[in-house]
């Protein structure tokens, strides 16, 4: 007689989540301190940029981990695009820093430093839920406040993009800035795209 053993779903995806949005934080945690205070500039750029290589280290991991197991916790679709969700907020946190330094900044905007705040709160709610994907409770507010924060983005960004147009009168300035301000609101619009995947994860398995 055969004896068929129940595979376990691996849980290790989980873990690796959490590992990932504690990153972002972290990532994004950098990002407002240096816009807040706007010293020592290039070394803050050099760690962001440390921690988005580890973001992409957990990325691979994920994504490694995937091709590997047979039984996932959740839809693998949902796994692999949530994982390059996570990955493409700290890109953009990590496009803005680099930007603050090749561009030659001498001090963020007050709109800037709101939008970083933003991006900030934004991973914090992340956090928060994805620290409860496995038992998929207590999601959906967090969804919803990251949807609250980036409309909020929305109007900062297109008013700061208005303000700009109207008041430099260095066009070069004028590109250097709108560029930045795209880039910290596209941050918030791929905060939106992870909770946005969390709410599909959580109506699959409701």
């Amino acid at each position: 007689m055969f004896r068929f053993k129940i595979i376990p779903r691996e849980e290790k995806f989980f873990e690796m989540f959490e590992e990932a949005a504690k990153n972002i934080h972290e990532g994004s945690r950098f990002l407002v301190e240096m816009m807040e205070n706007y010293t020592g500039v290039e070394e803050r750029v050099k760690k962001i940029q440390e921690i988005e290589h580890q973001g992409d280290a957990i990325t691979h991991n994920i994504v490694r981990k995937l091709n590997q197991t047979f039984i996932t916790p959740i839809d693998r679709e949902d796994i692999y695009s949530l994982s390059g969700s996570l990955d493409d907020v700290l890109d953009f946190i990590e496009a803005v820093a680099d930007r603050m330094v090749v561009f030659k900044i001498r001090q963020p905007t007050p709109e800037a430093i709101r939008l970083s705040r933003i991006i900030f709160e934004s991973s914090r709610e992340i956090e928060l839920a994805i620290s409860q994907l496995k038992s998929l409770k207590q999601i959906y507010g967090h969804c919803v406040e990251i949807n609250r924060l980036e409309n909020e983005a929305d109007r900062i960004t297109r008013d700061a993009i208005a303000r700009l147009f109207e008041e430099v009168q260095n066009p070069i300035e004028v590109i250097k800035w709108k560029e930045i301000y795209e880039n910290l609101e596209i941050a918030t619009d791929r905060c939106e795209d992870v909770a946005n995947i969390l709410e599909r994860i959580v109506l699959k398995h409701s």
